[in-house]
């Protein structure tokens, strides 16, 4: 075998359909177009969603609700998660660098603790926010609580 030799299987390469290159050809005339209409012309190309003058799925689609854009977004974090990280490095103070570096938040997160779980160990606690629940908690077991 050389590579002067080398041919695509039979069957598999086929010659491009010629359009409008005559009437004999079959594909003459109005070049498989179709008789006028935006489709037929040149230049023609369709916008995004268009559906051929049916009224478009994106406007069909009934709209509701509502999305507040002033809405602060917090990344929770429960008691039982931070014991576990407690329990794990043997700090006493969490504050948002050790939740990044264990992977608990991303560096962009707003942090709040809620109350699910226990905690037994006094640690200080550094978060955006905590709730009522939490902060009762963590004082209880001789913690205290900063807001950032």
């Amino acid at each position: 075998m050389n590579l002067n030799s080398l041919k695509p299987a039979v069957g598999s390469v086929r010659d491009d359909k010629r359009i409008g290159r005559g009437t004999g050809s079959g594909k003459g005339g109005t070049s498989t177009r179709g008789h006028k209409g935006a489709k037929s012309r040149s230049g023609y190309s369709a916008k995004r969603g268009f559906e051929g003058g049916q009224m478009p799925l994106q406007r069909r689609v009934p709209k509701f609700g509502f999305n507040n854009i002033n809405r602060v977004a917090y990344k929770a974090l429960n008691l039982d998660a931070i014991q576990g990280l407690v329990d794990k490095t043997g700090v006493s103070v969490v504050d948002f660098e050790l939740l990044h570096t264990n992977g608990l938040v991303s560096k962009k997160d707003l942090v709040k603790i809620l109350n699910r779980g226990e905690i037994t160990s006094a640690v200080e606690v550094q978060a955006h926010g905590f709730s009522a629940t939490a902060i009762a908690a963590i004082e209880k077991a001789g913690g205290k609580i900063t807001k950032l």
